[in-house]
């Protein structure tokens, strides 16, 4: 298609696809032949996979962030959320971190805005209930869990204590099974600086409501992940459902009871709601219908990929689209800058097509599984392979080095153990200070008590607060005494989890 003049490409998120579409464009696209916008509220791109182990605090949380800046220097990086798209109009409706709605025009759309968690209407769910999608919640989990450990460490009241150290996670899937490994092993590291804790007083649960964990990888690897599991103690409830979490108290379906300090909720995802505020087509699930080569199907110069597109899977049939992951949204970038440029050139497009190479996942240090092209492998050389798969994955050579450097100093020190509660809330002292009531209050110590407070409920935290993307928004919940606020706690993890150059 003819533009008159050089097309302005405007890209909705920031994630795999977007980054990676808007790295490949900027470095294969001639000065003048296209401008490229995108539009993300975080100033940086997640690499998801290493979310686990920034929680156990085996990689610094900073290096698994790429600053979106700093990477599409060539591009226009507009923070903010797109709340609507006219395709028709060539026009989507910005809303900027600050200021007003304003509309942005384009000639070529690249629409890849991510997912979102996939709730239920659980009762309490939102109020005491955190994801794992973002490096705030990741941060926010792993003071979360070291400072229960803190607390019950003090506690006198064994119903207390018991709730403290008892740690529930709702979904069997990867981002599920790989964040409870990684926070159990981090926390079994953790009860040895605690001389009035051992690893079976705490309580480590997880509840899938199907008959198995992990189902990408085939049933018997799946097996032997729950074996290891519960060889560590936790306790692996398939066929199970959460019926209430009201209060930290939960109940299952089958009738059992018991008291939370700690939920997760890892029970997959769905297409970024913003869709819907667009005049594109979508499918009964509320994805993007696209064709193989990337493009929306019937809306000329609009391209998608991702978690929020349905792509059709050539390796396995008529009416299979590929699966929600970081290895198809990785590739499917690749391919979508290249038919984009092709198009632009008037060169033939290619589709997309990848065969499945398997998975890989870790179970705490030194420990995993993996699957990949019919290998099976477990233990130390499944960990290997996690960790050289995703780091040969990982944008840019800086963040490269970031990541094995941290890795490296792992080799020679253990890992720090410490909460950071007063993150969740650093204007704390100071507004106490500050208020006219300050003047009768006793002094507190500066880092006094988040990390000692009493055991409680997680705070949900807001991400829209956090300056999260939509696909990371998690309800807002009420708080306990001693928990710090959803919003406060959001706004210091966003603070903590910004990338410095």
């Amino acid at each position: 298609m003819g533009y008159g003049q050089a097309p302005h490409i405007l890209i909705v998120g920031g994630g795999y696809v977007g980054m990676y579409t808007a790295l490949r464009l900027q470095r294969k696209l001639d000065g003048d032949e296209a401008t490229i916008s995108v539009v993300e509220p975080n100033s940086y791109m997640t690499y998801q996979p290493f979310l686990p182990e920034a929680a156990a605090g085996n990689l610094e949380p900073r290096h698994v962030v790429v600053p979106l800046r700093k990477v599409l220097k060539g591009c226009r990086v507009i923070s903010g959320h797109v709340v609507a798209v006219s395709h028709e109009q060539r026009a989507a409706s910005v809303q900027p971190l600050l200021g007003e709605t304003f509309d942005l025009k384009y000639d070529i759309l690249v629409i890849c805005p991510g997912s979102v968690a996939r709730t239920l209407p659980i009762p309490g769910l939102a109020e005491q209930g955190i994801g794992f999608k973002s490096v705030a919640e990741a941060i926010y989990l792993r003071n979360q869990v070291i400072s229960r450990l803190d607390a019950a460490a003090s506690a006198t009241d064994s119903a207390v204590r018991r709730r403290a150290l008892t740690f529930l996670f709702i979904g069997g899937g990867y981002a599920g099974i790989e964040a409870l490994a990684e926070l159990e092993d981090m926390a079994r590291d953790a009860c040895s600086y605690c001389p009035d804790l051992e690893p079976a007083d705490m309580r480590w649960v997880l509840v899938e409501a199907t008959d198995r964990i992990l189902p990408e990888v085939s049933p018997a690897m799946g097996l032997y992940t729950v074996k290891q599991l519960e060889h560590r103690g936790i306790q692996v409830k398939l066929n199970t459902k959460v019926e209430s979490l009201l209060d930290g108290h939960v109940v299952l379906d089958g009738g059992e009871r018991f008291e939370a300090g700690t939920v997760v909720w890892t029970a997959g995802v769905k297409p970024n709601p913003m869709l819907a505020r667009t005049d594109l087509p979508l499918d009964d699930r509320g994805r993007l219908r696209a064709t193989a080569f990337l493009q929306v199907d019937g809306a000329a110069d609009a391209w998608t990929a991702g978690d929020c597109a349905a792509v059709p899977d050539l390796t396995k049939g008529e009416g299979v689209t590929t699966a929600p992951s970081a290895q198809h949204a990785v590739r499917q970038a690749r391919r979508l800058a290249e038919n984009l440029l092709a198009e632009l050139r008037h060169a033939p497009i290619r589709p997309y097509e990848h065969s499945y190479a398997g998975s890989v996942a870790s179970l705490g240090l030194h420990k995993g599984v993996a699957e990949v092209y019919g290998v099976r492998l477990r233990g130390w050389p499944a960990w290997l392979m996690h960790r050289t798969y995703h780091l040969s994955r990982v944008p840019t050579v800086n963040r490269k080095a970031r990541v094995v450097a941290d890795w490296t100093l792992a080799l020679f020190f253990r890992r720090e153990i410490v909460s950071l509660g007063s993150f969740a809330d650093p204007r704390a002292e100071f507004r106490m200070a500050a208020s006219p009531e300050a003047a009768t209050a006793p002094e507190r110590p500066a880092e006094a008590p988040d990390s000692r407070a009493a055991p409680g409920p997680p705070a949900a935290i807001d991400d829209s607060a956090a300056d999260a993307t939509a696909d990371e928004a998690i309800p807002t919940g009420s708080n306990p005494p001693g928990t710090p606020t959803p919003a406060a706690a959001a706004e210091a993890n966003s603070q903590a989890a910004q990338p410095r150059s």
